[in-house]
């Protein structure tokens, strides 16, 4: 007998099926690798911090973010040294330049609901009223720009007492009632401190001026200063 012929079609089958002894089709190229964010990249370069644990902290370099200049290794240098943040350094630096021959006081109220820090001078200029309620509270106090005041804890424990003009914030605490620092009429752009709510340690010396808040609005007319106060 002759050998039987194949159709193309067969000779088709026999190439590709895959149990014919007939070459393999080529497999086809794996995908291209998607191009990696820079961001991604970055993370890649360390272990995965494990969970319930913090990442390291960032460098100094990486904190911070002011164009520096030649002065960016000064800088990284102090960061280090004081082990603060950009924010703190600078914080720092600025009171020192913006409050030179001024301290730091501290003080607050009597159950320490409140706390505050303000600069001022060493040696304080206290104002002793004698207005109605002046008298009441024994308001001897000085005064400060606003920005030289931060109330540290205790917003939510103030309660604050107005009457006549309303223009004065008389502020207490309202567990224990002590008044430590309130808005005076005279400067509603600044405070008054009670000498007495400090803490120990930053005062050298007060110097009392007695004032006629009877006769308020002549009192403070008059005054060559107590207005420039609460100015910076």
């Amino acid at each position: 007998m002759g050998k039987a012929k194949r159709t193309p079609a067969a000779a088709a089958a026999t190439r590709k099926g895959p149990q014919s002894g007939g070459r393999k089709a080529p497999a086809p190229p794996p995908p291209a690798p998607i191009p990696s964010s820079p961001r991604d990249r970055a993370s890649s370069k360390g272990k995965a911090a494990p969970p319930g644990k913090a990442t390291p902290a960032a460098a100094p370099e990486e904190l911070c973010a002011l164009a520096l200049g030649a002065q960016k290794e000064r800088w990284l240098q102090f960061q280090k040294r004081q082990r603060v943040s950009c924010e703190e350094a600078a914080r720092l630096l600025l009171d020192t330049f913006e409050y030179q021959g001024l301290v730091k006081h501290t003080g607050g109220c009597h159950c320490g609901a409140v706390r505050f820090e303000v600069w001022a001078s060493a040696d304080l200029h206290v104002f002793d009223c004698n207005c109605s309620i002046c008298v009441k509270k024994q308001n001897k106090h000085f005064i400060v720009p606003a920005s030289h005041f931060k109330l540290l804890k205790g917003a939510d424990s103030l309660a604050t007492y107005t009457f006549n003009t309303h223009c004065a914030q008389h502020t207490f605490c309202k567990t224990c009632g002590v008044q430590s620092f309130y808005t005076p009429r005279s400067n509603p752009d600044g405070y008054g401190i009670a000498p007495h709510c400090l803490d120990e340690g930053t005062v050298s010396s007060v110097t009392i001026e007695a004032i006629n808040g009877k006769e308020w609005e002549k009192a403070v007319k008059g005054h060559p200063t107590i207005r420039s106060m609460s100015k910076e």
